[in-house]
């Protein structure tokens, strides 16, 4: 007995390399007799009707994204809350998220669409902004929710508190907050650890910090975050979301940060192997 019916597939927008495997994709699941329904990008390359977002993360009971981690990280935060599982097909390099090669489709997927397969929950954060009390706006992340400045190469001040407790003040280009799953994109370039997906955990990482002294933090996931920019430096910032996403801030405004309650269900073939993904991706010696 299937474990799926309807199957939805996303991706990423105009690149010329998704057509032929959207269409291997897509002939496979027809095959097998599965339902499949497509979102706008995937619908212009297989030439059938697109399906509204609403509706197409209401109707399916599985996701397929072709793409890279970027388009795996806008289906995350789409899917999250719907317990739906999602699946990475990634279009040429070896991603942190998509890992299932073009050319193993027909392979791979017989076995997991049959029961062989893993699933990885992965953690999302919640922000919201305010200013004088009053929210300006809120985001959903997989990777990280981002605090820098929006257009000048200058400093922001800010304060960071962390379940009601004074953590610093500092001068700095922002700070990077992650989850396990960002600790290898943007705050691992800020020098910061990696963290396994399956830690409860949260870091925080300064983007050039105005002193020597200053390093990454780890807390709980429960932890309640909270940055405020400083009065007494106006500077215009932003906070992003994975970097797909904006809001604008000013002096005095803060954002507080949050784990959220629902996870990404990622589904992926019995033999991952997240270390695997490291080695190939950072560039560590093969295992002997």
């Amino acid at each position: 007995m299937k474990q799926f019916s309807t199957i939805g597939i996303f991706s990423k927008e105009e690149d010329q390399r998704l057509e032929e495997t959207l269409k291997t994709l897509y002939a496979f699941l027809k095959a097998e007799n599965f339902t499949v329904v497509a979102e706008a990008n995937a619908a212009r390359f297989l030439g059938v009707p697109a399906m509204e977002t609403d509706k197409f993360c209401e109707c399916i009971d599985l996701a397929m994204v072709v793409g890279g981690d970027g388009t795996l990280l806008k289906a995350g935060r789409l899917l999250s809350d719907k317990n739906i599982p999602v699946i990475g097909i990634n279009l040429g390099r070896l991603g942190f998220l998509v890992d299932i090669s073009p050319d193993e489709i027909a392979e791979q997927f017989t076995h997991m669409l049959n029961g062989e397969y893993t699933i990885e929950e992965r953690a999302l954060l919640h922000a919201e902004a305010f200013r004088d009390g009053q929210s300006l706006g809120e985001g959903v992340a997989l990777n990280d929710v981002v605090l820098h400045v929006r257009n000048d190469i200058r400093m922001i001040e800010f304060t960071t508190h962390i379940d009601e407790h004074f953590v610093n003040t500092q001068r700095a280009d922002g700070i990077v907050i992650a989850t396990p799953t960002g600790s290898t994109a943007y705050s691992l370039s800020g020098g910061g650890p990696i963290l396994h997906p399956a830690l409860n955990a949260v870091v925080l990482v300064p983007i050039c910090p105005h002193t020597l002294s200053n390093r990454p933090l780890v807390v709980g996931d429960q932890s309640r975050i909270q940055i405020s920019l400083c009065e007494s430096r106006n500077v215009n910032a932003r906070v992003s979301f994975d970097g797909q996403a904006n809001i604008e801030l000013q002096a005095g405004d803060h954002i507080v940060i949050r784990n959220k309650a629902h996870k990404l269900q990622l589904m992926h073939p019995k033999d991952y192997d997240y270390y695997h993904i490291l080695r190939n991706k950072l560039g560590w010696s093969v295992s002997p």
